[in-house]
């Protein structure tokens, strides 16, 4: 993939779907009785992941575009999957799936991608064998593929070390097969797309700080959900009219949920010019429309509590780090590791083949900003978040930069490149 300089970008955008979101809609639906309807559903690559998991187990899911209609059968209703369950490259799906597999009446069998065979699951498996589940690594590294004997499972309290949705997530799913009440804390609370969603299905779900508790076996009612735009895909967009020259952007429809828009606090840190527009709730999230402008960045400190609110949305922002003045440093972000690539390697390596200042740490990095950076032929590592990182980066130096292995943005956002490319007509 060839992303040429642009002198200025104008415009607006319509992102897709919120990735963690639709990913909810068909889980919950799925174990859900009757019928639940979603629209602006992300039809990447992951989220198809999904939809394929339930297919193979009974629930009659149809498609048209970015609607969804899900025929769930109820909290007990799925059944015993013919063949392996293929996530493909989701995480998401793997560890939430696993959190609803470990309760289940039947046996099943998960597995991947290359990235997914070496992405950490003893996260999961641990809380899960405390609530009495049957999980094995079957190649006994702690990585996919993993065999579910589903088994009766009791209620927890978990002190999760991470924190980490995706974990908090698995155990809340397994507590709704639990035989009393299950609870989670974090260290720092993470996004909770699930507790609202569950919430809103019908699940006796509560929230003190950063503990989530829920109650087993409830009626959970099929509902219609309209997916807000996600904020981790419009923060290529957000990056791109801050560092072009002479832009202006209006990014439609971006999710803001307080758990999420840590990208947004950063931006407002380094100096940007952004504006929320139209604010108000869609489905219980928070959504609006953002004006950005080109600003002036200056360097920053992010750590601490709010790298959970953007830890997907560090490459995009150590490369704009690396258009600002001055020095941003990045800590507590070790998660960056145990992504669809090492993160911290990845962006440091593609950001000194630009001609960057940047520092690998061990648990982020250290940027001094305001080189003139150059195009180079960037390695995404089959990493969508790094693909579209270095394509936004790419518009901000003279010249024509390549991308290797491009086309994974499909992951999580299809028309990535198009929506780019309308901004500069």
């Amino acid at each position: 993939m060839q992303i040429n300089s642009k002198k200025s970008l104008h415009g607006e955008v319509t992102i897709p779907g919120d990735k963690s979101i639709s990913h909810r809609s068909i889980m919950f639906g799925s174990i859900a009785s009757g019928i639940t309807e979603v629209t602006n559903f992300l039809e990447g690559a992951d989220c198809l992941s999904t939809i394929s998991c339930f297919r193979k187990m009974g629930i009659e899911i149809e498609r048209d575009k970015d609607s969804v209609v899900i025929h769930g059968k109820g909290l007990h209703g799925l059944s015993a999957p013919s063949g392996t369950l293929d996530v493909g490259n989701s995480g998401t799906t793997t560890r939430l799936i696993s959190g609803i597999l470990a309760g289940q009446s039947f046996s099943s069998t998960l597995n991947g991608d290359a990235s997914i065979q070496s992405r950490p699951m003893r996260r999961i498996m641990t809380p899960l064998s405390l609530m009495g589940a049957d999980i094995t690594s079957i190649n006994g590294n702690d990585c996919a593929p993993l065999l579910i004997n589903g088994h009766p499972l009791k209620g927890i309290q978990y002190s999760s070390p991470v924190a980490s949705a995706q974990v908090k997530s698995c155990v809340l799913l397994a507590g709704l097969y639990a035989d009393g009440k299950t609870s989670v804390t974090e260290p720092v609370l993470s996004r909770n797309h699930t507790e609202l969603m569950l919430s809103a299905f019908g699940a006796n779900i509560t929230t003190s700080k950063t503990t989530a508790s829920i109650l087993p076996d409830p009626e959970l009612l099929g509902q219609k959900i309209a997916v807000p735009g996600d904020i981790s895909s419009a923060a290529y967009f957000i990056a791109a009219g801050l560092i072009v020259p002479n832009s202006e952007i209006l990014i439609k429809n971006v999710g803001i949920n307080p758990t999420r828009d840590g990208i947004l606090k950063v931006a407002y840190a380094m100096g940007a010019n952004i504006e929320k527009l139209n604010v108000h709730t869609v489905s219980g999230e928070p959504v609006c429309d953002l004006l950005v402008k080109t600003s002036f960045l200056h360097g920053t400190t992010i750590e601490g509590d709010i790298i959970p609110t953007l830890i997907d949305e560090l490459p995009v922002i150590a490369v704009m780090a690396a258009f600002a003045e001055g020095t941003t440093t990045i800590r507590d972000a070790a998660e960056l590791k145990v992504k669809e690539s090492n993160r911290i390697d990845t962006v440091t390596e593609n950001l000194k083949a630009m001609g960057a200042d940047i520092t690998p740490t061990e648990d982020g990095m250290i940027i001094c900003g305001g080189k003139t950076l150059h195009p180079a032929t960037i390695h995404s590592h089959l990493d969508h978040r790094i693909a579209m990182s270095f394509a936004v980066a790419a518009l901000a130096c003279e010249g024509e930069t390549e991308i290797m292995d491009g086309e994974c943005v499909n992951i999580s956002y299809p028309g990535f490149y198009e929506d780019l490319e309308k901004l500069s007509l």
